[in-house]
């Protein structure tokens, strides 16, 4: 078989696994691919996944695909504007990272293709009519994060049993977290456990505000995923040890920066996951009919080695769970 026979086997046996229609094969050859990646804040690792994930496809970036990148620099008020400058490209579809990327897409257009790489309660926020019929223009994966907060709990006390109070560290920019914070507070009363939000938007506040739980009664934090919180992990981890508070969060970047615990799904697995939405579109698919996915992996990822600098154990039964245990 020679190597043109070769490829257009390869060629029919990628397109009859990824249920491209019959007309995938009429596309232009040559054709450059152009996709727009929207977000708060530059996502490096999360756009390089999405790459490679493309790349698996048979896209080659700088080829035949272009990667129209836009970051609001953790800006929020500029992701209109940046969703504007993608429909003026005439991108062929936009891939958005987070909830707020993805309503600032959605007002920008309602004909160009938009998937969804993680965003949370996509059908509460009006994205989706629902999961497995979106209609409209926006499909993707949907984020679980607002399922895990009793979970969260859970973990706190089975590192420290005699935890009564826990802060959760919120930006009340982002309403999302909001759904979080209720998920949290639905948690069993049996639990004993007092709930004590504390808001921050600024790495200024993030300093007084982890001051103040120290200065309470909380012996733990819940930080969950914000671009502000993201952005300033690092402090958010180093004040908490600082003194010595517990931090759990359900994305493992914390975990990564210094954080104790963090359970949720698998950020990193579902960008790899929003190519195959793209080529599918690419290939003629309508997102309104490719039902929105939920996480198919939630993973649990331990530093030990700040459990020993605060002096904790971590359960045995807890560390044999764990996907990953940072020494």
């Amino acid at each position: 078989m020679n190597n043109r026979r070769e490829f257009l086997v390869a060629l029919g046996v990628g397109a009859l696994a990824f249920g491209a229609p019959p007309d995938a094969f009429s596309q232009p050859q040559g054709k450059v691919w152009r996709i727009g990646f929207l977000g708060v804040r530059k996502e490096p690792d999360l756009q390089g996944l999405f790459v490679r994930g493309m790349s698996d496809l048979g896209y080659v970036d700088g080829k035949n695909l272009l990667i129209e990148s836009r970051s609001a620099e953790g800006k929020v008020e500029r992701l209109r504007g940046l969703a504007d400058d993608l429909v003026r490209l005439k991108v062929d579809v936009i891939v958005t990272a987070g909830r707020v990327a993805t309503s600032a897409a959605q007002k920008a257009t309602d004909t160009i293709p938009i998937v969804m790489g993680n965003s949370i309660d996509p059908v509460g926020y009006g994205f989706v009519k629902s999961l497995a019929h979106p209609g409209g223009n926006i499909t993707g994966l949907s984020d679980l994060t607002i399922d895990t907060g009793p979970k969260l709990l859970e973990m706190l006390r089975s590192v420290m049993p005699s935890l009564s109070h826990v802060a959760v560290l919120v930006n009340p920019t982002n309403s999302s977290q909001l759904l979080l914070v209720k998920g949290i507070q639905s948690t069993p009363q049996s639990m004993s456990l007092t709930m004590l939000p504390v808001e921050a938007r600024t790495a200024a506040d993030i300093e007084k505000a982890i001051s103040a739980i120290a200065q309470g009664k909380a012996g733990a934090i819940i930080v969950v995923r914000d671009g502000v919180f993201v952005e300033h992990r690092r402090q958010i981890a180093e004040l908490a040890a600082k003194n010595r508070l517990l931090t759990i969060s359900n994305n493992r970047e914390y975990v990564d920066a210094g954080a104790l615990m963090s359970y949720g799904p698998d950020v990193t697995d579902q960008f790899r996951r929003a190519a195959g939405y793209v080529d599918r579109i690419l290939k003629g698919a309508k997102p309104g009919d490719l039902p929105v996915e939920q996480p198919t992996k939630l993973e649990l990822v331990i530093n030990l080695k700040t459990a020993k600098a605060l002096g904790l154990t971590v359960p045995q039964s807890l560390l044999l769970r764990a996907d990953e245990v940072i020494q």
